[in-house]
């Protein structure tokens, strides 16, 4: 049996890659033969059509559309979430098999009609609909969640690459290069002067900020309408930043010119007109409701909450940030990587975008985006730690997985954590969120700061409090590594010998 999978995460970073080593793997383990497509953050290396023709059965484990779904037409399709074939890559796999098995058989190179399929069903290629971003039996909760993870990741490289621009700009050019203007550099630039350098890097950090909350707004519209949804999508979001509505504009408005576009766009025109659709009727339409609602209706409101979201975070310090610090902690070891995680990276991460531009290297917002960092490194550090301190209770697979988490951990790739967790699910993310949420606080307490919105240890210089912020994390790590060998210790004291692999060891150990 020939399977072909498709990967791809709502941040397009680890689980996308993580997911199809799992179902290499596995299929590899049963006999069978796959080629992985990930469709991530750098990009993909799409099938060729010879192995989508040759396949028998697909698998796309995927939390966004795939892309160019309509190559797999007519193929056995089975549909799942990519942490389910992270986490289960050989019920996956099994699941694969039975559809095949189950299905009539047809000649190599063709295409069934209708495809059979396994869990949501594969959404048509042409026409946007709701079905083309989310599973048709997915509940509204899960609908607008995808929704918001979609924009979210699309808003996520401009976020690193003007965060990481803005920083280094501090770094070398000190608090007052805010004050720095664009006539400044044109025409002007010094190729030997430090501080041109760093005014370069805050005027160019500067305006890939500026993207931010229309490109979040337009791919929450995008996942709604597809591609119909983009322009209004993108326009409401830059309305939302004309009134003072933030980041809540962005999201509010992406949701308005989505549901629009995807209104109209189901609107029965006559044949003549059916061209006119996509390129003239639906923006126009779209885009001026948009801006219509956003200026003359949701503005002032939504100005007055974000104002208000604002002043309330301003105002946390001593107790309360601590409280929070440990909310964000827990939340970011809760699923490693996975929606919960998401939410809080995203509100750190959007509260840092609102002020990066401010020049006072104390805002709350640089202490939160520090507490999420920190918070999601330890899970996969301590793990690592613990399969050292206690080998004997972890597998082999495990300890190899330990030795990347270390690198994993310092990159800040919570991912790095899931091996883990799934083999032992009740014992291990119980003693990571304790572990991330003593360093949450911890930071909090601390006061450290933090500019960039990604890069782990790496960027500890762009870091306020380092030494402290470094600490947390090693208070952390040690917590998360004790707990877990305290955890798995009331399960057993050795892990049994029962996997090939684990009796090579133990009998390569009583050699030595």
């Amino acid at each position: 049996m020939r399977i072909v999978a498709v990967t791809s995460c709502i941040a397009g970073i680890a689980h996308t890659y993580m997911a199809a080593e799992a179902l290499e793997q596995s299929a590899k383990k049963s006999g069978y033969d796959i080629q992985v497509e990930t469709q991530g953050a750098a990009g993909s290396n799409p099938l060729s059509a010879a192995t989508i023709a040759a396949a028998d059965v697909v698998i796309f484990a995927a939390d966004l559309e795939v892309k160019d779904k309509a190559r797999f037409a007519g193929k056995p399709t089975v549909t799942v979430g990519v942490s389910k074939a992270l986490a289960d890559a050989p019920t996956v796999i099994q699941q694969a098999v039975d559809l095949y098995e189950s299905t009539p058989a047809t000649p190599a190179g063709t295409a069934a009609a209708p495809a059979a399929t396994v869990g949501a069903a594969a959404a048509a290629a042409s026409g946007p609909s709701l079905a083309t971003k989310v599973p048709k039996g997915a509940g509204v909760g899960t609908r607008i969640r995808q929704y918001l993870m979609t924009g979210v990741s699309y808003m996520i490289p401009f976020v690193a690459a003007g965060g990481l621009l803005i920083a280094l700009s501090f770094i070398i050019g000190g608090y007052e290069i805010v004050s720095v203007k664009p006539a400044d550099i044109i025409g002007n630039f010094n190729a030997f002067s430090s501080h041109d350098w760093a005014a370069l890097m805050f005027l160019v950090g500067a305006a890939t900020f500026g993207f931010l909350v229309p490109v979040l707004s337009g791919f929450i519209a995008f996942a709604i309408a597809d591609r119909p949804g983009i322009a209004p999508g993108i326009v409401g979001g830059a309305i939302a930043l004309t009134v003072g509505a933030g980041f809540l504009g962005g999201l509010v408005s992406g949701f308005v010119a989505g549901f629009i576009a995807l209104g109209i766009s189901r609107i029965k025109l006559p044949a003549a007109f059916r061209s006119l659709m996509p390129v003239i009727i639906i923006p126009l339409l779209a885009t001026f409701a948009t801006g219509l609602i956003m200026f003359v209706i949701l503005g002032a409101p939504l100005k007055a909450v974000s104002t208000g979201l604002s002043d309330w975070l301003n105002s946390l310090s001593g107790g309360n940030l601590i409280l929070l610090g440990i909310l964000l902690g827990l939340m970011m070891a809760f699923d490693m990587g996975g929606p919960v995680n998401k939410v809080a990276y995203a509100f750190a991460t959007t509260g840092l975008a609102s002020v990066a531009l401010d020049g006072d290297p104390n805002s709350v917002q640089f202490k939160i985006m520090a507490i999420v960092m920190a918070a999601g490194m330890t899970p996969p550090l301590g793990l690592a730690l613990a399969t050292v301190i206690r080998r004997k209770l972890f597998t082999v697979a495990e300890r190899e997985n330990g030795k990347a988490a270390w690198v994993l951990g310092a990159s800040f790739i919570t991912e790095g954590a899931i091996p883990f967790a799934a083999v032992d699910p009740l014992r291990v993310i119980p003693s990571l969120m304790v572990g991330s949420g003593v360093t949450g606080g911890l930071v909090a307490a601390f006061g450290s700061t933090l500019r960039a919105p990604h890069g782990g240890i790496w960027v500890t210089p762009l870091v306020g409090q380092p030494f402290l912020y470094v600490l947390a994390i090693l208070i952390g790590t040690v917590v998360t590594a004790l707990l877990v060998i305290v955890a798995k210790n009331l399960k057993r004291s050795a892990v049994p010998l029962t996997d090939p692999l684990e009796e090579s060891y133990a009998r390569e150990t009583a050699i030595a």
